[in-house]
């Protein structure tokens, strides 16, 4: 029995990511020629849910365990360093 539907959103900066209250279960991040860094709150000004470093040039995946990560509001992304593109997987 599936638990939830999953759905992505792909972004390619900073800002509110406009889904809402979710659960983010997977990140897939493009990261450019120097090293990358996302961190991601729980809104705008909100506390830090995410806070992840990558290395330069390359594609990473992260999978979060369990349930995921709770964003109470909408997830925020505060820092793209160095990143292309992110698709975030959330229920």
């Amino acid at each position: 029995m599936a638990q939830s539907d999953i759905k992505a959103k792909r972004v390619t900066g900073t800002g509110a990511v406009a889904i809402g209250r979710s659960r983010i279960r997977q990140l897939q991040v493009t990261v450019g020629a120097g090293a990358g860094r996302v961190t991601i709150t729980d809104g705008d000004g909100g506390a830090v849910i995410l806070d992840l470093d990558f290395a330069a040039s390359d594609t990473h995946s992260v999978n979060i365990p369990s349930d995921g990560v709770l964003s109470t509001t909408d997830p925020f992304v505060s820092v793209a360093t160095n990143v292309d593109a992110m698709t975030i997987f959330y229920a």
